[in-house]
């Protein structure tokens, strides 16, 4: 057989990458030159392919292996891989501190700095950073705006455009981050009922967080888990384009890998939140849902999304 060598493989541009893994009970390895998971059925193992050169990051979950092969492996491929636990939550792999969101990135010595270079220039000026962070609600609310009337419901325009026409007056108006971290869950709220009114019509709904004792409730596992999934979109977007996770624009004071958030909040409630309300009013297992989930991200460009509006804070801020 002869081998592949991550060095033969064309290169996929990350914002135009397919696939993203969750793995569980498996072990991750390197097997003729390809990198492959195993799963045992009885006294059989079986080898499944992962297309790394078209693969964006990988989740591994409960009873995993990864040898040091896989991650040479999948380092070369610009694969992002995170530690996790049930349903993608929570996030234990850090290169910070527990439970904080990021990855294990690839290294390399030799990316463009470009992008760095133009996010510090702003970064240490308060306004500025501000203005960014405003700039970055715009994104999402434009994304909001187009990527749900692309789900299966029924979307009053109206109720949506004033829902989102008060958000960008208070997010305008906003004077300082806290300002505006206090306008944006404010604007979460009205968007998790509204959802809830399209789907679940639950009125006893409330966002709960993910912890440790999990939420029995689907909507709420849900979006924890499709969450989690946009976070290692978030990841790979700034790795891509050189920027460290601790030079957030808006979660900064709160946690050491911010810009993952902030970098996860350009798409989450546009595509994450949606689905999430439809498989819990549908009646989805976590496998169910976590392949609509990614399957939207593809139909709709998530990571080109949060690449391009990242550029651009970058570029105009």
């Amino acid at each position: 057989m002869d081998l592949i060598h991550s060095s033969d493989l064309k290169t996929i541009l990350h914002s135009k990458r397919a696939n993203i893994y969750y793995l569980e009970h498996c072990r991750v390895l390197v097997n003729g030159g390809r990198v492959e998971y195993v799963t045992d059925q009885g006294q059989q193992s079986l080898y499944w392919n992962i297309p790394i050169a078209n693969t964006t990051c990988i989740l591994l979950n409960t009873g995993t292996s990864l040898t040091q092969a896989a991650v040479r492996e999948l380092s070369r491929a610009g694969v992002m891989i995170g530690f996790c636990g049930g349903g993608g939550t929570p996030l234990f792999a850090s290169t910070e501190s527990e439970f904080a969101c990021q990855f294990f990135s690839p290294q390399s010595e030799y990316r463009a700095t470009e992008y760095l270079q133009s996010w510090c220039q702003f970064w240490f000026d308060d306004q500025r950073r501000l203005q960014a962070a405003k700039m970055l609600q715009q994104h999402r609310l434009n994304i909001i705006q187009s990527s749900w009337l692309e789900f299966d419901w029924t979307v009053d325009q109206n109720q949506l455009t004033n829902i989102i026409n008060d958000a960008k007056e208070q997010f305008n108006t906003a004077e300082n981050s806290q300002s505006l971290l206090t306008a944006e869950g404010r604007f979460s709220k009205r968007l998790y009922a509204m959802a809830n009114q399209l789907t679940l019509q639950d009125d006893k709904f409330k966002r709960e967080h993910a912890t440790r004792n999990k939420s029995h409730d689907p909507a709420n596992q849900f979006l924890d888990h499709g969450n989690y999934l946009a976070y290692g979109l978030g990841a790979t977007a700034c790795w891509v384009l050189g920027l460290p996770h601790g030079l957030a624009i808006l979660h900064g004071k709160t946690r050491r890998g911010g810009l993952v958030f902030d970098a996860a909040d350009i798409i989450k409630d546009g595509m994450v939140l949606p689905q999430a309300f439809i498989s819990a009013m549908q009646g989805d297992d976590e496998k169910t849902f976590r392949q609509s989930c990614i399957s939207q991200f593809a139909q709709l460009g998530a990571l080109d999304m949060i690449i391009d509006t990242l550029k651009q804070i970058a570029d105009k801020t």
